[in-house]
């Protein structure tokens, strides 16, 4: 079946839907580009986007279709990994209307759920009575109940609560041309004609043909429609990868969740060991047995000693129940060391180190690339040890690295593979690779398949787990489901083969020019591009703790705000500009010029939240910035660029004339004038410029040039633009601070400047003089500790500077130099005691901060100070220039309400209102009418002065 490809056909296939479904219809490229991928090494261009509004909608669209003899594929989160997830034809997206948790009833411990709600939506409805929905992929904060059930996912759990298809019920679907059919256990509908008669001509094979063991998730569950295992259609369709049909609404179990929880993590000497160790653990009932080699750890993290580790996390009705049982399974296991962990926050830890591993696992220690394909095959548990020393063995014998992990208490591994997917060699060895695991895995007794599904990078396969006849079985009970063959073709029957399609092939062959050294993808902008893997971590609806990312996303809940929408949309404009033409082009023909991706940029706030926590950390900030140098290379910008981009420029010149601009500024017309020509968005006051900068009144301070101290007394104070101009007191509440803890303050020279508002505007060319002159300024002092006190600044003179002027050594040598206020004091005046405020404090962390130079000094630093409190994670909104900008005012003021400002009207009188960052403080003042100060500020207040010292020293 092959979608409509001439303009008249796609027009009048857009005009019937428009007219059948109330949902949205969407043709256009972005919506397309947005979901030819999903998170496999597989691409495909669908014709367009359909979001019906409810389950009418979902029958009207796929009457139209079948009409018109289009492809239908639906899709949840988007976070398949074998490709079934990205079709052809028309993509039905199901999460923006149908999310709907029509019901849950905690006597009958079940929910009935829209297909696009999200697991974590159904888990925190069930949690107050004491509930929980048992399946849970690492991918649970984004996830939808339909896909999972597509999928038939099962997650850590899955040793104490199954698979999705274990605890799913009933469901209602909806087959390609628009008939509804309810799916039960016992009953078969009248409209699947010929399955009964399928099932009882075909018994023999159907009760032989199938492995038995905990994951075999592979090809149809046909053996679930036997007499004996009481015709449960439901179950048959869980793990048919939407080819079938499309779920509607499900009836689902819940188990009860245990009141308390404990982790017992187990050390072993490598992964097979603990492997063999895993099914040992099995009969102290675990909730979970996770495995983890050391070569997926990047950093230490509290793991006790070994090369490997199981996961083991037990349940009670008190913490005390809950620990009991950890050490029952510690003293239990035959481990070289062991640990029970008891502390919640100690748990998320340790677990997001697993459930990140499918982002960080697609980059090898020295930074090579790994992908899936044979991400989840799955053996008996007692076979999983010397499974996983032959699995290793083919690695070596094909010259690939791999780095397994995974759901050993049932035989599950997942595993990441540095195949070169780029040239056809490489691919040709993906394909010989993939032939010989196959044969492997079905040698253990195992299934291709044990958690993800078969998709595009397995089905072709199956005739070697199940054999021929069992195979052309699932090709029938496709026909008697679909006999047009219009839901997902090329997935699970008849399937595409598993080296067409990948979506490396339509990138450019030859390194793209850019302006950034990405040194850590070769500086090679595609590879850059190619980080992002769709695991979709970005598309949360909440930030987990103290994360960032991704604040436009769920400001907006639109894919093309997310940090994986657009980088999607950057694959999609590369692959149109490589040249090729057909199907499988690059759906974004307009290169750097293209106004899709511009748009899909311009809410993105630049907070860098994705280069922390991404698990490949995909960095959309400095992708933006690039591709900004080069969709307005030499054209005219937007007016934004030339005021709040050459920001530096204009408050140096401001300056000397502060009180008068900011009298004009209080004129409300004029300054109404001065907005709509600056392209400020006209909600946002103007800043107060300071009456005398930062460096003005330390050099007056000290008499300029006038003290001559050792270089080991000496603090360098980096006199960034809103320190100077905007926030001097900053600048002086450092000094004290500095002068308490024996270090004497300089600054570290007028007219320095990071660059950071001419990079965020994408004025490369100008930011990369500005930065030349600094490091030329600079001289002999390069390599001398500077404390940078803008959290925005600091993180460009780290990352961006060396990484925009790659080629001068002076830049790293400066990044290397850059020290927050505390990270400074705690490496140059390890003993200074700061004053003991003893008072909460909430606030948020700048989320250049927290992406860039992390907060654990902070952490400390107020811990000695006695501010107890935590600072909320998120971003503020404002995000220096963005949310000045006409047009971002409505997403500036979502980012804030989503996290900063319920923090502080949630503070109790007399709290310190932390933020490091002018922007934060800004936004504070704007929009909650809260005066906000930074560490600086509250630490110099706190230390004890002598009558006249304050008034000398010009405090």
């Amino acid at each position: 079946m092959a979608a409509p490809q001439n303009p008249t056909e796609r027009a009048e296939l857009a005009q019937a839907l428009r007219a059948a479904v109330r949902g949205e219809v969407d043709l256009g490229a972005t919506a397309r580009a947005l979901t030819t991928m999903d998170a496999s090494n597989y691409r495909r261009v669908p014709i367009g986007v359909v979001t019906p509004r409810d389950a009418d909608d979902v029958a009207a669209a796929l009457a139209v279709c079948r009409a018109h003899g289009v492809p239908v594929v639906p899709r949840g989160g988007g976070t398949s990994i074998a490709g079934q997830a990205t079709g052809t034809g028309i993509v039905l997206d199901l999460t923006r209307h149908l999310r709907k948790i029509v019901e849950l009833d905690p006597v009958a411990r079940t929910a009935v759920v829209q297909p696009g709600v999200i697991l974590d939506e159904l888990r925190t409805a069930a949690a107050p009575h004491g509930l929980t929905f048992g399946p849970d992929p690492s991918t649970h904060s984004r996830c939808t109940l339909g896909g999972m059930i597509g999928n038939n996912s099962c997650g850590a759990h899955s040793v104490a609560w199954g698979t999705t298809a274990d605890n799913t019920h009933a469901l209602t679907v909806t087959r390609y041309g628009g008939d509804t059919l309810r799916l039960t256990r016992g009953t078969v509908p009248e409209a699947l004609t010929g399955l009964p008669e399928l099932i009882r001509t075909h018994l023999a094979p159907l009760r032989t043909g199938f492995p038995e063991l905990p994951r075999r998730i592979s090809g149809y569950a046909l053996d679930a429609l036997l007499p004996e295992r009481g015709t449960d259609l439901a179950r048959a369709f869980c793990g048919s990868e939407g080819t079938l049909g499309v779920v509607t609404e499900a009836t689902v179990r819940l188990v009860e969740a245990p009141a308390a929880r404990a982790l017992a993590v187990l050390g072993y000497a490598d992964e097979a060991a603990a492997a063999e160790a895993a099914p040992g653990l099995l009969p102290h009932h675990p909730l979970t047995v996770e495995g983890m080699a050391a070569d997926l750890v990047r950093a230490p993290a509290g793991l006790p000693r070994g090369g490997a580790w199981l996961f083991a996390e037990t349940g009670g009705a008190t913490p005390a129940e809950a620990r009991a049982h950890a050490e029952r399974v510690l003293r239990g296991a035959d481990a070289l060391d062991g640990i029970v962990v008891t502390d919640p926050a100690g748990q998320r830890a340790l677990w997001r180190i697993r459930e990140d591993a499918a982002g960080t696992a697609t980059r090898m220690p020295d930074g090579t690339e790994a992908w899936p394909g044979w991400e989840d095959c799955a053996v008996p548990p007692a076979r999983l040890g010397p499974y996983l020393r032959d699995f290793r063995a083919l690695l070596a014998e094909h010259g690939l690295r791999g780095t397994p992990y995974g759901h050993f208490g049932d035989g599950c591994i997942h595993v990441r593979i540095d195949f070169d997917l780029l040239s056809p060699p490489g691919v040709a060895r993906f394909r010989r690779f993939s032939e010989e695991l196959a044969d492997l895995v079905v040698a253990h007794g195992g299934s291709l398949s044990g958690e993800h599904g078969d998709g595009q990078a397995r089905a072709e396969l199956l005739p070697r787990m199940y054999g021929d006849e069992l195979v052309a079985l699932f090709a029938r009970f496709k026909d008697i489901w679909d006999p047009d063959g219009g839901m997902n073709p090329g997935i699970l029957a008849r399937p595409a083969r598993l080296d067409e399609n990948l979506r490396f092939d339509v990138l450019p062959k030859r390194p793209v020019d850019v302006e950034f050294g990405y040194p850590h993808d070769g500086g090679n902008f595609s590879a850059a591009v190619r980080r992002c893997v769709g695991v979709a971590k970005c598309r949360t609806a909440e930030p987990a703790g103290t994360g960032v990312m991704c604040p436009s996303f769920r400001a907006t809940g639109e894919e093309a705000h997310s940090t994986r929408g657009r980088a999607r949309l950057l694959h999609e404009m590369l692959a149109g500009d490589a040249g090729d033409t057909g199907d499988t082009a690059g759906v974004i023909t307009g290169g750097w010029r293209s106004t899709e991706v511009r748009d899909a940029l311009d809410l993105c706030l630049s907070c860098k939240g994705c280069r922390s926590d991404c698990p490949v950390g995909v960095d959309m900030a400095t992708y933006k910035a690039e591709f900004l140098h080069h969709h307005y290379r030499r054209r005219l910008r937007p007016a934004s660029h030339y005021t709040m981009g050459r920001l530096p420029t204009w408050l140096r010149l401001a300056s000397r004339f502060a009180p008068a601009l900011n009298a004009l500024a209080r004129v409300r017309l004029l300054a109404a004038l001065i907005k709509r020509l600056a392209g400020i968005a006209p909600q946002r006051e103007i800043p107060v410029l300071a009456g005398e900068t930062f460096t003005r009144w330390l050099n007056r301070r000290w008499g300029k040039g006038t003290f001559i101290f050792s270089n080991d007394e000496v603090a360098m104070v980096w006199p960034d633009t809103f320190t100077e101009h905007l926030s001097p007191e900053v600048g002086r509440a450092t000094v004290r601070v500095l002068e308490a803890a024996g270090r004497h303050t300089i600054p570290a020279g007028r007219g320095l400047c990071c660059g950071l508002t001419y990079v965020s505007t994408g004025q490369l060319g100008k930011a990369r003089k500005v930065m030349r002159r600094t490091l030329d300024r600079l001289g002999g002092t390069l390599g001398t500790p500077v404390v940078v006190l803008e959290p925005s600044c600091a993180a460009t003179l780290r990352t961006d500077l060396p990484e925009l002027l790659h080629d001068d050594p002076r830049a790293a040598e400066l990044a290397s130099s850059v020290r927050t206020l505390a990270q400074y004091l705690e490496e140059y005046a390890p003993d200074w005691q700061p004053p003991r405020l003893d008072r909460p404090v909430t606030g948020q962390t700048h989320c250049h901060q927290h992406a860039v130079l992390g907060d654990a000094a902070e952490r400390r630093l107020r811990e000695r100070a006695g501010l107890t409190g935590e600072l909320s994670g998120g971003c503020c909104g404002l995000a220096g220039n963005f949310g000045f900008e006409r047009g971002h005012w409505d997403v500036s003021v979502a980012c804030a309400e989503e996290s900063l400002l319920p923090s502080v009207r949630a503070a109790e009188p007399g709290t310190d209102v932390l933020a490091d960052g002018f922007s934060c403080r800004t936004q504070l003042e704007q929009l909650g009418g809260v005066r906000a100060r930074h560490l600086a500020e509250v630490l110099a207040e706190g230390l004890a002065e002598g009558p006249d010292e304050g008034r000398e020293a010009g405090w």
